[in-house]
């Protein structure tokens, strides 16, 4: 077991951007400034500062992390298979392939042995560019053997740096976005802190480097940022094509960066088509954001040699289906409220029976059944009937894809981030149902607009794409703990530019009728400023007492697996166990594997399930046969999966493969009337006895306190 231990040794104002806008250069008293020069000078030193301030915070979170990594493990003192250890699961999986790209004589023969591996799953050979998103690992490689940093900089070094640099890149996105949305640089100022002192809910790169999320995140805030632009008005053409540009591109950098990609892409589709649907974002831009999903996951389609599960997923066919539907039903947005609610219920019917017919069509003429866990998942998760899949029940039983946990909001009020979010939600979600309503009306004509104006509840569109993003991207949160990332970071952007919007307090305070121009600026200055404050003394001292505890990493039973299986086993060895385990394997020795943690692919599923028949109620013949089949030369067996503890009985691998085989589960509790005790002992358990049954087939090879190897005889 991997632990962490103490190391053994000693040691003002300022001018909203200029923006479009009713108030631009009005003085408080409503009088036109007579120095234009004057504004639009002090507007340029607005912004360089507030960049330098963006610049300044994303390279000091980078800093930050990279120094809490260091902090935790020694990294810099601890030796190559120790760190290369610490990549844990599926990140010493995607690492191994940089280390890979590294190691080959060439770059050509490093892609060569990508495209045509027999390394990753044995008996078999399969393309890795295909499979995985790997791409950036490939890049890096190719530019690390191109630069002449060799000598100063280690490979390892050089891909944690990127990683902890592209946080930079992160909180800058962040940071731009709350700016464009409030016209005040010292929105992005809030929220880049509450992104540092909620770090804990907004991102774990410190600890999970290689993950793909930390690799595709900062692009995905890219392009909010650069939609956050595109949809504000009266755009130049020249800007209104550079920012699509940018659009497209932070696009396709974020879908070839994470297997997600697809998923998270089809939450903002629907959010743009909730928008559309109720005339809050000019048609023609939503069309083309459309468009550059479409386009964008079809070139990384391209880029992965076709890879039949992109083709096959919900957003494309979505996208495809929005795009139809309108063609077929044309003067949506006219009529009164009855008729474009008629209108708008079936056209909703209409795109969710196309991209139904569409995908099923796709999936069926492609034969696709990768993505078919997922929906076993998202079906039991709900609770559309219990199941008994091994692959759904896996992840059910993961803490990580449960509901988020309660302690998420008290930690995230400490900081005052949730009280901001959830007064800046409720005022934007009425302002955006009464502007839905009034627009469905038809109420929002130019006569009538100019009798109400001074009652007119107003949204514009980026904050209203910022609205229904964050709601939705909630609820996948409040679902999926995994997915919190997405919502948390975005909720820092949310609130802060809630905090400084004059729209915002406007609203707030002609509800409450205390309405001035001067005191609305008091407030929109004053708040954040007084939250920075608080944010500053109570936290600044936490963090430094972090920054200053050192600790080692330490995981001496896994050590000493890796050195002895490079010691006394051939490269051509091929090894069974825990997927998490063996990716270890993999980049640490070099050893090929019998199954791995990347489980997007139904026969690595069940190759899987096979495999952990080792932990079942299983004959020693059924088990050899099993391994056997795919080649394997050892099995490492875990007393740490084998003797459960984590997790309670019903979700312990054991359990799930149990109730997989028909079989009762061990220990007191309920059983489904129909599961049969099994007619063998539990294989980790009863080979360790030494029995005659089991040495003919298994013989160990090593032991420490936490593994077991057993090679496997060659029968004929």
């Amino acid at each position: 077991m991997t632990t962490i231990r103490q190391r053994r040794v000693g040691k003002g104002t300022e001018a909203a951007e200029d923006q479009p806008s009713e108030e631009t250069n009005v003085k408080p008293d409503g009088k036109i400034p007579s120095d234009p020069t004057g504004g639009k000078l002090w507007n340029i030193l607005s912004i360089t500062v507030g960049g330098i301030v963006a610049i300044s915070l994303g390279l000091l979170t980078s800093v930050y992390v990279a120094t809490l990594h260091e902090n935790d493990l020694w990294f810099s003192n601890i030796k190559e298979v120790e760190r290369e250890i610490s990549f844990r699961t599926e990140c010493g999986l995607y690492y191994s392939y940089y280390k890979q790209m590294i190691q080959a004589a060439s770059i050509q023969q490093g892609l060569h042995g990508l495209v045509y591996d027999n390394k990753t799953e044995s008996v078999r050979t399969i393309n890795i560019l295909e499979r995985m998103n790997v791409y950036q690992e490939v890049f890096l490689s190719i530019l690390y053997r191109i630069l002449p940093i060799q000598q100063y900089l280690e490979p390892v070094y050089f891909y944690i740096y990127t990683l902890f640099g592209l946080q930079a890149v992160y909180v800058i996105a962040l940071y731009v976005t709350s700016w464009l949305l409030s016209g005040t640089w010292l929105s992005g100022l809030l929220a880049a802190c509450w992104y540092i002192t909620n770090r804990v809910d907004t991102t774990r790169v410190e600890f999970t480097i290689p993950l793909r999320e930390n690799w595709a995140l900062p692009f995905f805030a890219v392009q909010i940022a650069a939609i956050t632009y595109l949809l504000r008005t009266h755009l130049q053409p020249v800007q209104e094509r550079l920012t699509l540009t940018a659009v497209f591109v932070a696009t396709f950098l974020f879908s070839l960066t994470w297997q997600f990609n697809q998923f998270m892409m089809l939450i903002q589709a629907l959010a743009l088509f909730i928008l559309d649907c109720l005339d809050m974002l000019p048609t023609a831009k939503v069309t083309w954001l459309y468009i550059i999903q479409i386009s964008g996951l079809l070139l990384v389609c391209v880029l992965q040699f076709f890879n039949s599960m992109i083709l096959g997923s919900l957003v494309i066919s979505f996208n495809v289906s929005v795009l139809i539907a309108r063609t077929i039903q044309k003067n949506l947005k006219k009529g009164g409220l009855l008729n474009r609610l008629g209108k708008l219920t079936l056209h909703v019917l209409l795109v969710l029976c196309l991209t139904l017919l569409i995908n099923k069509f796709i999936k069926k003429i492609l034969n696709l059944e990768s993505d078919e866990h997922i929906f076993k998942f998202l079906k039991a998760k709900f609770g559309f009937g219990a199941t008994r899949d091994f692959d759904a029940n896996l992840y059910l039983c993961e803490e990580a894809f449960g509901l988020l946990p309660l302690n998420t909001f008290s930690r995230l009020s400490s900081t005052l981030l949730f009280y901001a979010y959830g007064f800046v939600l409720f005022l934007l979600t009425v302002a955006a149902v009464i502007v839905a309503f009034r627009n469905l009306s038809g109420s929002n004509q130019v006569q009538l607009k100019e009798k109400m104006e001074e009652y007119t509840v107003t949204l514009k569109p980026d904050a209203a794409y910022s609205l229904v993003h964050t709601v939705l991207f909630g609820c996948l949160a409040l679902s999926t703990m995994r997915m919190k990332y997405l919502w948390t970071s975005h909720m820092c952007v949310f609130a802060s530019f809630g905090l400084c919007s004059t729209e915002l307090w406007k609203l707030t305070l002609k509800c409450l009728h205390l309405y001035t121009s001067q005191r609305t600026q008091v407030i929109k200055y004053s708040v954040p400023i007084i939250t920075l404050l608080y944010i500053s003394f109570k936290f600044w001292p936490g963090i430094m007492d972090e920054l200053s505890e050192l600790r080692e990493f330490y995981d001496p039973d896994t050590v000493e697996l890796m050195n002895w299986i490079k010691s006394n086993t051939p490269n051509t060895a091929v090894f069974a166990g825990s997927m998490q385990l063996l990716a270890g394997v993999k980049l640490c020795t070099g050893r090929t594997l019998t199954n791995h943690p990347h489980y997007e692919d139904k026969n690595l599923r069940e190759r899987t399930k096979q495999i952990y028949q080792i932990y079942a109620k299983r004959s020693p013949g059924d088990v050899y046969g099993i391994l056997r089949s795919f080649g394997t030369d050892y099995v490492i067996l875990e007393d740490s999966i084998c003797y459960e503890r984590r997790h309670s009985r019903g979700c312990r691998l054991r359990d799930l493969l149990d109730v997989a085989n028909g079989h009762i589960m061990d220990g007191l509790g309920e059983n489904e009337p129909d599961l049969k005790p099994s007619l063998y002992p539990r294989f980790c358990e009863e080979i360790k006895k030494n029995l005659p049954s089991y040495t003919m087939h298994f013989t160990r090879v090593f032991q420490n306190k936490t593994f077991h190897v057993y090679k496997l005889a060659k029968h004929k």
